[in-house]
């Protein structure tokens, strides 16, 4: 076969600069599948290297529709993904994970019986309760109200019986605040009604952290039901979010508050365990019923899938090396 001078001149060139030293399909077929897994690998401690964050790398795989999100290992400190963790947002009823702290930082006799009165009756937002105005019940059942079942009327209850009334409460409450080192938060009330109740997910994580240090917070937002007696009669109170109700949903969580209002959204704390690791989860301004509900599974998939893949990683690495 007869090769003209250009042709030879451009094969010479082509060697010299590496262009004929393409991989094989195979070979780049392998060579995808690595970039791939590398991409796709979530933020580790361990590695220090100078990488996009979980948030960029990883947000379009999570497809979260909250507007504000934070998950957090809590144990070092780790933020594993966050979007828009800065913004400053309304937060509802989280509020109420800040009332209880308050309530116990003060040491008032947990079976003393507060009374409903009818400065706790919602003439903000019309919110209704099953909580009548006299209603009697030990501060630990409002706590356990307020908490579980998110009852506005419980968590005002508690503010106006503590010393100082509730412009004493809210000030308490805010000293909580900077006192954990929250830089972004502002309490007004102590239900969540208002939207002037404002937090950021990344101060959020430090809130929730803060109230899994008390044991009775930890106990009674993870209850899932309770009948009480109101009035003399009993009422079936629920746990808000769905993910405590329901053991087939898997989760194993040990601190929990939902919040909603209008200006708000539909917000979710959690502190859970995923992969025997306490994990943070704050989901901010979810739109639609069950969105808050879908990103935490969401989130708990790719925890969990990204600890598989660990381990398929690290057992690849021990047979290459004893091989």
């Amino acid at each position: 076969m007869k090769f003209k001078l250009t042709t030879l001149l451009a094969i010479c060139a082509a060697l010299s600069l590496g262009t004929l030293g393409a991989a094989t399909p195979a070979e780049a077929a392998t060579s995808n599948k690595q970039a791939a897994k590398r991409k796709a690998k979530p933020v580790s401690k361990v590695e220090k290297r100078s990488e996009p964050r979980a948030e960029a790398q990883d947000s379009d795989d999570l497809l979260l529709k909250s507007a504000a999100v934070v998950v957090q290992d809590q144990s070092s400190g780790e933020v594993l993904f966050e979007k828009n963790s800065d913004a400053v947002l309304p937060i509802a009823s989280i509020t109420k994970l800040m009332t209880a702290m308050v309530v116990l930082d003060a040491q008032l006799p947990l079976t003393e019986m507060l009374t409903i009165g009818g400065e706790d009756v919602d003439t903000l937002k019309g919110t209704r309760s099953r909580l009548k105005v006299g209603t009697q019940l030990s501060r630990e059942d409002m706590l356990l109200l307020a908490l579980m079942a998110s009852e506005n009327r419980a968590a005002s209850a508690l503010s106006h019986h503590y010393p100082g009334g509730a412009a004493a409460f809210i000030e308490a409450m805010n000293h909580k605040a900077a006192a954990i080192g929250l830089k972004d938060t502002r309490f007004s009330d102590p239900t969540g009604l208002t939207a002037a109740n404002v937090s950021s997910a990344r101060d959020l994580t430090k809130m929730v952290s803060a109230a899994s240090h008390y044991p009775l917070i930890r106990e009674l937002s993870t209850t899932s039901e309770r009948t009480m007696l109101v009035g003399g009669r009993p009422i079936a109170f629920h746990n808000t979010n769905t993910l405590v109700r329901s053991p087939a949903s898997g989760w194993e969580i040990a601190v929990s508050k939902t919040g909603y209002i209008r200006e708000a959204g539909k917000c979710l704390v959690m502190q859970a365990w995923l992969n025997n690791k306490p994990v943070v989860i704050v989901l901010l301004d979810s739109w639609g019923r069950l969105t808050r509900i879908g990103d935490a599974n969401r989130i708990k998939r790719w925890i969990e899938n990204a600890s598989v893949n660990n381990l398929r990683r690290s057992a690849a690495l021990g047979r290459r090396t004893a091989g």
